[in-house]
């Protein structure tokens, strides 16, 4: 289970909050910009007429979404936005034209706008990402996206061992992902494997030939493969994948509450392998200012905070629904690769206390919002696209004030 933060990276990338100190100048500039688009507020008290043409362009906007094409929905959406601001049309028109209005909007209202989401996961450019985002946050869709992005956290940043289980109740090694092997399920599978072994053996079966070709097997599946074909058969076993899915709901939520745009969620092990994503599943975000801060060759602390937060928060979201962590090495070996490019790197005990003191905030920001995160998983267990499991967020969310 890994997490991407795409762009923002070279490789494919209490309380929530950050705290400002001292900026880490980096070792490497990374030129990359970014374009911003607001779109103006709608006149107050109006309502906005579509014009006839605009069931044949929903048509082709669905077409779009089909295709995965955000450039082409997101500029559909803007024209008709546009339309909507030159055409308003008051509130005092007669009821039966406000009726038909109101049916028009059905037809290509904001219920269809949440379908450019559904693109973004193959946008190329992520800065049209960042536009989809700001566009329906603009047009009030998405209150509560980055609703977490600007909040200064108070007290001390040292996190000791004994600190984290205090304020979580769990020992600071609940909360390290766990080797195969080492972990209580998998522990137990490969007890019961070499038990099994053991006992043909004894019963004059020497299966040792086929072993060794699935040992040998499985060597080339890890180290040239990244374990995705052992993932990808994992994947259907019910409780391994509820764990996949509870981690990725936690990266999910969290770049979402700290107003980092979601590119997608890979849940499928091979595809995220074509698609050059560490681990056995991810979640990629971007995350504007890093972006900017990065290309201009210094990362201010509270960006680095913001990054590593959402970094930690498929492990957090294990232990709060679990008790412990099984997956996120992969998350881990992406905190140490960003930790190398600061100047001058941090040692090992920072580093370990910035990772506790980060999945410290992830765990008690999705404690203070477990509805949304349980919403989240149920449409991501449902099927539900990337659209779908934002909405969901949204309506608890709302629901909730």
């Amino acid at each position: 289970m890994a997490l991407s933060a795409a762009a923002s990276l070279s490789f494919r990338q209490t309380l929530p909050h950050f705290l400002a100190y001292h900026p880490f100048p980096l070792s490497h500039s990374h030129p990359i910009s970014f374009l911003s688009f607001q779109t103006p507020h709608p006149p107050h008290k109006s309502i906005h007429y579509h014009p006839p043409r605009a069931l044949r362009e929903w048509q082709e906007y669905e077409e779009a979404v089909k295709k995965k094409d955000l450039a082409t929905a997101l500029r559909f959406l803007i024209s008709i936005e546009k339309d909507n601001n030159d055409n308003p049309v008051e509130e005092n028109r007669p009821l039966s034209t406000r009726s038909r209005l109101g049916d028009l909007d059905f037809l290509g209202g904001s219920v269809r706008d949440w379908e450019v989401l559904d693109t973004c996961l193959n946008a190329d450019d992520m800065r049209l990402v960042g536009t989809a985002y700001e566009f329906l946050k603009v047009k009030g869709l998405l209150p509560n996206f980055g609703r977490f992005s600007s909040i200064v956290v108070e007290g001390t940043r040292d996190v000791t061992p004994a600190m984290l289980k205090s304020s979580t109740g769990l020992e600071a090694s609940k909360l390290s992902p766990k080797k195969w092997g080492l972990s209580g399920s998998s522990s137990v599978v490969l007890a019961g494997l070499l038990g099994g072994v053991s006992y043909l053996l004894q019963q004059g079966i020497d299966i040792r030939p086929q072993l060794a070709i699935i040992l040998g097997l499985a060597f080339t599946d890890s180290t040239l493969l990244g374990g995705t074909c052992l993932a990808q058969i994992s994947s259907y076993w019910p409780p391994y994948r509820r764990r996949i899915l509870v981690h990725e709901a936690g990266h999910l939520l969290v770049a979402y509450l700290m107003g980092c745009p979601i590119r997608g969620v890979i849940l499928d092990p091979i595809v995220a392998m074509q698609m050059g994503i560490q681990g056995q599943a991810g979640t990629q975000f971007w995350d504007e200012k890093m972006n900017n801060e990065m290309a201009g060759g210094l990362l201010s602390g509270s960006t680095f905070d913001r990054y590593c937060v959402v970094l930690f928060a498929g492990i957090a979201a294990e232990a709060l629904v679990y008790g412990e962590a099984e997956g996120g090495e992969n998350d881990e070996n992406l905190f140490r690769s960003i930790c190398v490019l600061l100047e001058p790197p941090p040692s090992l005990a920072q580093m370990s206390n910035q990772a506790r003191w980060s999945v410290l905030q992830s765990y008690n920001l999705l404690k203070w919002h477990r509805r949304a995160h349980g919403a989240a998983f149920k449409a991501m267990e449902s099927g539900g696209s990337l659209s779908v499991v934002i909405r969901k967020i949204e309506e608890v969310m709302s629901s909730s004030r």
